[in-house]
């Protein structure tokens, strides 16, 4: 089957006064890829996916959603956020709100759905991260782990083509990284297309169909899982990948 480009990024560089934090970044992600972004802390993994996602706005260098630049004046950000999903470390749902209504919120505000039928896809998605059960509770009353299965259900509820994932089991007790990991371990079997910043390595050699090691900003290696975790070609994805792997 002939994949589309869903993302192309080129020569994308980001600052932050003299702080450069992304320099010269050049990747694409097809449709059905799953990139696991891999790196130490601070080096500009979760803040290329801002960018991606437009919270952030890129210094220089472009990024085309379907061959479109996503800053051009055509481009609705919140309609283009609705395609391309986040979920965050933080799980960032409404604490006012119950599990049902956080997942359809969105749906009613951007997609313009009636609330009947955000309801029904709410519960759809809930079903799918097995948090059908807790429709009617707060996110106060929740574990961690089911906080970030929310937050899953919420993003594809809104029915986004590209998934974008920042460090979603960082914050998360040993006990439920794997919860969260399953679920998107289904997702990636199902195709979805999903850019995964994480420090999971076994799930990025395991999982993703592409691997992106950055370091200080840049883009130091990218590959196939397998050759990046068996036979590392530059000396840092190898310096940072040993201390991995003998943890």
């Amino acid at each position: 089957m002939d994949r589309e480009q869903v993302i192309a990024i080129s020569h994308l560089s980001k600052s932050f006064g003299k702080n450069v934090v992304l320099r010269d970044i050049d990747f694409s992600v097809s449709t059905g890829d799953v990139t696991c972004i891999i790196g130490a802390s601070g080096s500009g993994k979760s803040t290329l996916l801002r960018c991606i996602n437009l919270l952030e706005t890129p210094t220089t260098g472009e990024i085309l959603f379907h061959g479109q630049n996503i800053e051009g004046a055509h481009m609705n950000a919140a309609s283009y956020r609705a395609k391309v999903g986040m979920v965050f470390q933080s799980f960032n749902l409404f604490n006012n709100m119950t599990v049902l209504k956080n997942c359809m919120v969105g749906q009613i505000k951007v997609l313009k759905k009636s609330k009947e039928e955000a309801k029904q896809n709410a519960l759809r998605f809930l079903e799918k991260v097995g948090m059908a059960p807790y429709i009617n509770a707060k996110p106060r009353q929740l574990s961690g782990g089911q906080k970030q299965r929310v937050a899953i259900a919420r993003a594809l509820a809104m029915e986004p083509e590209l998934l974008l994932f920042d460090e979603p089991t960082s914050a998360l007790d040993p006990q439920m990284v794997g919860e969260v990991l399953d679920v998107m371990k289904q997702l990636a079997q199902e195709g979805m297309t999903m850019i995964i910043v994480t420090h999971e390595m076994a799930f990025a050699r395991d999982v993703s169909n592409h691997v992106v090691y950055m370091s200080d900003g840049v883009i130091a290696e990218e590959g196939d899982p397998a050759q990046i975790f068996s036979d590392p070609q530059n000396p840092r994805t190898k310096e940072f990948l040993s201390r991995f792997m003998r943890g």
